[in-house]
């Protein structure tokens, strides 16, 4: 049951997530459309004096009018992004795949509902909407005339496309359809199941948008106990990173309230906000929807920097010197940008009753905002760019701004003295008042760290292998095949082999600016792990590995230390018909020189491969060119399909076996399209190699032509 609840946390984390890339695109679109609308409005010009500079007719009329009409075409289409964005954050693998399925099923999604509405007759025959159909039910979605679900429909849509992605993205189809199998599926089944959605939420979405519209009325008629309830649980979450999932519903859907402007029908309170902003008639904004946003600008641009320089002052005199630059620069890009994290999450770290007393404080703020009328909105972060934009240039009489200063300075003088005297009283080592410490603050990493979260656990293996791969910054690409690890190298001369080897490796190949490190068949969960610890040190979950000499316990190569307990000899059958060879006239060094096993090839001259030992289908790579067997014995046999052929990622073979299944020589397995590959310039000379053998034992081939099934042509014991 807990397991369950953390994979629930870690899905809606993920979500949570996906929605911070649209959201980081609004500061700078907002900034176009605040600037835009500020300076092409004529009663400001007017005021302003700068009608014969700016208006209409002049060239900056013209770009502001483009900056104007920039932001807009952004904020109109954010359901689009946003459902987008869930493809890309949350599909497994072939990302690109999933987030363009995602703009095909919304697409999908909003063509059906509006065929629906066309049916229904709530959209008459020349476009218009029918008589008697409530306001605002009914928008535009990128020309088409659909219902308006806001974000909403678009994360539904989103999630939905991502289910199915992880699901069908390596689906394989009979022979005849295979040519939409794999990546090609999903964009099909997506539209399948948008329309499914769609046909859904024609039905279904007028009776939740009334549900929402009464929870946002609700959500407006808590007055200045809501917005203070907003702000306290906005900040509770963000060591959780779940803010996003709490405020972007509020601040683009039915539930942060609902307002005419200009004649349309305008839902979420960010939505309305910038409605009003690009409205020449708004005279003042809302603050019915502004309270949802306003509320960070007094902590960020005011008690964050208090709580920095009071932090300051509890350091030492004489140490002083070697933490100012980390608590002005602090300060100053809260001050400046609105990002809070190496403030905050220093707080969580070394005193979590500083964090509480902020998360109160910051209820308080929004509801002091309500209290006080103050309208200054905001794209993302409250700090002097968007007070700048959204305060200063729209002028006090539409956002009350010299309070929201008086403000800021309050909490700046407040935030000083709590902080500084709680810090004294309960002795908090803040950097600079540990002699043994390291002056540095902390972030969200080391907050999750200390708490003990899923980190990404430290494999140590993956570590040395990043080592002896020469350290993060020279790794470019990681991949495998059955049974090397192929990495692009930014430089391979940084490698160090004997690391390498160290980690189990039975060998090292260079090619170019590439590396094969040879692992055998456990190469798969090797290279999941490498990866997955890579993403760990990327994301701040796990630190770097230093780098450092090869242990001198080092691991024997494959070929020597993996022993076969049970030294049974060997009776193969020819796996393929064509010409059977010894495996030192391979043309690969990894197979010539036995780096993952002894055994024997064959240059195939018919497409089927069949069992060349009783024994039980230990794996089948999702690339289908590799199957490992085991026999009774313990013998663990590897059958490698052609050279190189992994980058084909399946397509060419045909698998008729699957982990689990008991096979006696001379089984039909899979089949190769030697045709193909041979147009494709690849070697098809597939090998059949002894991964586990022992020492002692040695490879008898009889070279020549065979038959599938022929006996008494290899024996190994």
């Amino acid at each position: 049951m807990a397991q369950e609840k953390a994979s629930a946390f870690e899905v809606v984390q993920k979500v949570g997530k996906s929605f911070f890339l649209p959201i980081s695109l609004l500061p700078f679109t907002g900034v176009l459309l605040g600037v835009g609308a500020s300076f092409t409005n004529p009663a400001n010009l007017e005021k302003l004096g700068l009608t014969g500079l700016m208006g209409e007719g002049t060239i900056l009329n013209l770009i502001l009018t483009i900056f104007t009409a920039l932001g807009e075409v952004t904020f109109a289409n954010l359901p689009l992004l946003f459902a987008m964005a869930i493809g890309l954050g949350l599909a497994k693998n072939e990302k690109a795949i999933a987030t363009f399925s995602s703009a095909i099923g919304f697409l999908a999604m909003n063509k059906v509902i509006n065929v629906f509405l066309v049916r229904s007759g709530k959209i008459l025959a020349d476009g218009s909407v029918a008589e008697g159909v409530p306001d605002g039910m009914i928008t535009s979605v990128l020309g088409i005339k659909s219902l308006q679900m806001g974000v909403f429909g678009a994360i539904v849509l989103g999630l939905l496309v991502v289910w199915l992605h992880n699901r069908f993205y390596k689906i394989e189809l009979p022979s005849a359809l295979s040519f939409f199998g794999g990546t090609r599926f999903v964009p099909i089944i997506s539209i399948v199941g948008a329309t499914f959605l769609g046909a859904f939420f024609s039905f279904a979405w007028p009776t939740i948008q009334y549900g929402i519209s009464q929870l946002g009325s609700l959500v407006v008629a808590s007055g200045v106990f809501g917005t203070f309830l907003f702000g306290v649980i906005e900040r509770a979450l963000i060591p959780f990173g779940l803010h996003h999932v709490f405020y972007i519903p509020i601040w683009t859907t039915g539930l942060g309230g609902q307002m005419e402007i200009a004649g349309k029908m305008i839902y979420g309170a960010q939505n309305i906000y910038f409605a009003q902003l690009a409205d020449p008639a708004t005279t003042a904004f809302s603050i019915d929807a502004v309270r949802f946003m306003v509320g960070k600008y007094p902590f960020m641009m005011g008690g964050l920097p208090g709580a920095a320089l009071a932090m300051y002052h509890t350091v030492p005199k004489e140490r002083r010197n070697d933490v100012k630059g980390l608590y002005f620069g602090a300060g100053f890009t809260s001050f400046l940008t609105g990002i809070t994290e190496p403030i905050e999450f220093t707080f969580l770290f070394l005193a979590p009753m500083l964090f509480v007393i902020h998360v109160i404080a910051a209820g308080v703020s929004f509801a002091l905002c309500h209290i006080l009328n103050i309208t200054v909105g905001t794209t993302f972060s409250d700090g002097l760019i968007d007070f700048t934009i959204f305060g200063l240039l729209q002028g006090p009489g539409k956002t009350n701004w010299p309070l929201l200063v008086a403000l800021m300075a309050v909490y700046f003088v407040a935030y000083y003295f709590i902080f500084k005297t709680l810090i004294i009283k309960w002795d908090v080592k803040v950097p600079g008042r540990d002699e043994s410490g390291e002056a540095k603050l902390y972030s969200k990493a080391d907050y999750l760290s200390k708490k003990g979260g899923k980190q990404g656990a430290a494999d140590a293996k993956s570590a040395d292998i990043i080592i002896g791969l020469g350290g993060m910054a020279n790794i470019k690409d990681v991949d495998a095949c059955a049974t090397r690890l192929r990495v692009s190298l930014a430089d391979v001369g940084k490698i160090n082999e004997g690391m390498l080897k160290a980690t189990g490796a039975s060998g090292v190949i260079t090619k170019g600016t590439g590396i094969q490190v040879i692992y055998g068949p456990t190469v798969s969960v090797i290279k999941s792990n490498l990866v997955e610890y890579i993403d760990d040190i990327k994301a701040g979950r796990a630190e770097e590995p230093v780098g450092g000499e090869a242990p001198a316990k080092a691991v024997a190569t494959a070929s020597s230390a993996a022993t076969n307990t049970a030294k049974a000899t060997l009776e193969f059958v020819a796996p393929m018909t064509g010409n059977l060879i010894n495996i030192t006239k391979m043309k690969d060094d990894a197979f010539a020189q036995k780096m993952m096993g002894d055994g024997f090839a064959v240059e195939p001259t018919d497409k089927v491969l069949v069992a060349p030992i009783d024994a039980t289908v230990s794996m089948v790579f999702d690339t289908k060119h590799a199957i490992g067997l085991t026999t009774d014995s313990g013998a663990e046999i590897l059958i490698h399909m052609g050279i190189d052929t992994v980058k084909f990622k399946g397509q060419g073979f045909e698998v008729f076996c699957k982990p689990g299944d008991k096979v006696k020589a001379g089984d039909k397995l899979a089949t190769m399209d030697i045709d193909y590959f041979k147009k494709e310039g690849i070697d098809t000379t597939t090998a059949i190699l002894y991964t586990n053998m022992d020492a002692g034992q040695t490879v008898t081939v009889e070279e020549g032509q065979v038959t599938t099934g022929d006996v008494g042509k290899v024996r190994i014991g």
